[in-house]
């Protein structure tokens, strides 16, 4: 097959496959033209998920109508001349091929006028069809139309989503820029309806808190360093506002959204131990430095970029998000839900009109204490005839409620031998009593191994013998330097066994069982993400031992016990959290509390 030249066309095509990948890119590549031409404010107008239309205008300083021919073709741009200048961007377009790709699978109309000029100039362009430049009237500033993406290339047209998915992806990329610029206004409609309505001149907390919700003010830390060149300023929510995704991450670097493992991998290790491994921490992180020791040309969309040094960088992502949250109060504020009346009346008959709801009780206890005392007696039979209530019930409901409280030692309480209950100045403080324990358990064998030894170890008059099956001793072999990191000595006695020699003095003594703790340990080490050597395996068995070792829910504890545990919690680092992310305190504040004896 004889070797032929592409057509312009096919060539900005297959282009934008790398750059154009839905409606949001189109956005994006768009935005950030308005940006580099200094908009303070930019409209973005989407119709059908941005499938049949994005608009993009922008108050910037407009295009002449000589140069308008060259935006749309291909490596043609006015942010770099020579080659020197890719070794320090500092705009966030750069390549040059966007609008020509742009153009070469869609309808695209750009209006622009520059500062200065009576009129502006149009051009349309469709494939391979371009019209114009020609004379238009509008405002200072570039207008660009972009219609029926795809619509010559249909087999990518066909893989766009619905519209609900496709202006998700819009409005999610035009909050990432947004969050970067607080000086530039931001208006995104879809289908006439306003999505987002940024004014210009937020100051960036403001801006960020805005995007993620105001409701979070009370839930983020700021947080901010200046350390070899390395600028870092963001807001790091506490732990118990961690999701499901990395959505909600959102990195910049020189005020570029970007991903980069380094970073995330920074942002993860911070909050270890804090949030359940499943989990993701929520963070708005801006990273400033010298554009040379960035290259941000590594993605055609520009999404991802490589550090010149990313240890540093990571080194001090990881050092700053650690040091604020360990700094900062990560107890969660409890709230209960304000009841909801869930019944109607019949005053006539005196009784309920619709099924009682218990949770919802407020309405029908103010009607029935003004109740003549002659009908209270049918409305109670009536009500617990709705409810389902029988004798039976109400004899258990009574054997809660006359419960005892297990123990207590001064303004100290443990309640069903699982919760301690106590007080600070800023209301009720409930404990998990088995969660505080491990994460106690977890920091001191962890202290033990970071002054260098391995953990202490109690030897057993006779070994004990597991039995397993012939692949996990080979399981065993290669767990040996971690088993002598945490004071296990073990060693095949066949085929099918192996004994346990020597035990962790710490589990020793708090009378956890050797062999399934053993079966669980090998049953984890024979997953293919357990590497022992890493730093990362020793953590996840410390959790194990910490786990097994922590006092139970179900265990009662003296007052001397409680107070200890107490005064223990003090001294712990991150001890609002278990080792598996789980919060080990809930704060009911005094404020809550008013609320629900309607005192406000």
């Amino acid at each position: 097959m004889p070797i032929r030249r592409l057509s312009p066309l096919l060539v900005n095509q297959i282009a934008a496959g790398e750059v154009i990948e839905r409606p949001a890119s189109v956005v994006k590549e768009l935005v950030e033209n308005c940006l580099d031409a200094g908009a303070r404010r930019i409209t973005i107008d989407a119709e059908d998920g941005g499938r049949e239309l994005v608009r993009v205008a922008d108050d910037g300083v407009g295009i002449t109508a000589d140069d308008l021919p060259l935006t749309i073709a291909s490596h043609a741009t006015s942010k770099i001349a020579e080659a020197e200048d890719l070794e320090a961007i500092a705009t966030l377009g750069f390549r040059g091929e966007a609008l020509a790709s742009i153009a070469s699978i869609s309808r695209l109309r750009i209006a622009s006028r520059t500062a200065g000029t009576d009129a502006g100039a149009v051009l349309e362009a469709a494939g391979a069809d371009v019209r114009g430049p020609e004379p238009v009237g509008c405002a200072p500033g570039t207008v660009i139309e972009v219609r029926n993406l795809f619509f010559n290339t249909p087999a990518r047209r066909k893989f766009m989503r619905g519209q609900r998915t496709e202006i998700g992806h819009i409005t999610d990329t035009t909050q990432r820029i947004a969050m970067a610029h607080p000086d530039v206004g931001f208006k995104l409609t879809h289908n006439g309806r306003v999505l987002l309505d940024l004014p210009a001149d937020q100051p960036t907390d403001r801006r960020c808190l805005a995007i993620l919700g105001g409701e979070l003010e009370d839930a983020v830390l700021e947080f901010e360093s200046n350390e070899a060149g390395i600028g870092l300023w963001g807001l790091a929510a506490l732990p118990n506002m961690a999701r499901a995704t990395t959505r909600y991450q959102y990195v910049y670097v020189n005020g570029r959204p970007v991903r980069d493992r380094h970073v995330g991998h920074a942002i993860k290790e911070a909050y270890r131990g804090l949030i359940e491994p499943n989990r993701q921490p929520m963070v708005v992180l801006f990273i400033s430095l010298d554009p040379s020791q960035v290259d941000v040309n590594v993605h055609p969309a520009k999404a991802e970029v490589r550090f010149a040094n990313g240890n540093a960088v990571h080194g001090q992502v990881l050092a700053v998000l650690r040091q604020r949250l360990l700094g900062a109060d990560l107890t969660p504020v409890a709230t209960v839900a304000a009841p909801t009346p869930a019944f109607t009346f019949d005053q006539a008959a005196a009784t309920p009109a619709a099924t009682v709801e218990p949770e919802h009780v407020d309405r029908f206890v103010d009607y029935f204490r003004t109740m003549d005392p002659k009908q209270k007696g049918f409305v109670y039979q009536q009500v617990k005839q709705e409810l389902g209530i029988t004798q039976a019930d109400e004899a258990v409901e009574e054997e809660k409620l006359t419960e005892p409280i297990t123990a207590r030692s001064q303004d100290v309480l443990q309640v069903h031998n699982s919760f301690i209950v106590t007080q600070d100045e800023q209301g009720l403080v409930i404990i998990d009593q088995h969660a505080l324990h491990e994460r106690m358990m977890f920091q001191l064998l962890l202290e033990r191994i970071d002054a260098g030894g391995d953990l202490e170890s109690q030897r057993l008059l006779t070994p004990a013998v597991i039995d397993v099956r012939a692949d996990q001793l080979s399981v065993l072999d290669k767990l040996q330097p971690l088993l002598k990191r945490i004071g296990v000595e073990a060693d095949a006695m066949g085929p099918g066994s192996f004994g346990v020699y020597a035990f962790p003095s710490l589990l020793f003594e708090r009378n956890v069982a050797i062999e399934p703790f053993m079966n669980e340990l090998l049953d984890r080490a024979d997953e293919d993400d357990f590497k022992p050597s890493e730093e990362a395996a020793l953590h996840e068995v410390l959790d194990m031992m910490s786990c097994k070792a922590a006092i139970k829910a179900g265990d009662h504890l003296g007052a001397e016990e409680l107070g200890e545990l107490l005064k223990r919690k003090d001294q712990v680092e991150r001890a609002s959290n278990c080792p598996h992310g789980r919060p080990t305190t809930v704060r009911l504040t005094i404020r809550e509390l008013e609320k629900q004896f309607k005192r406000t």
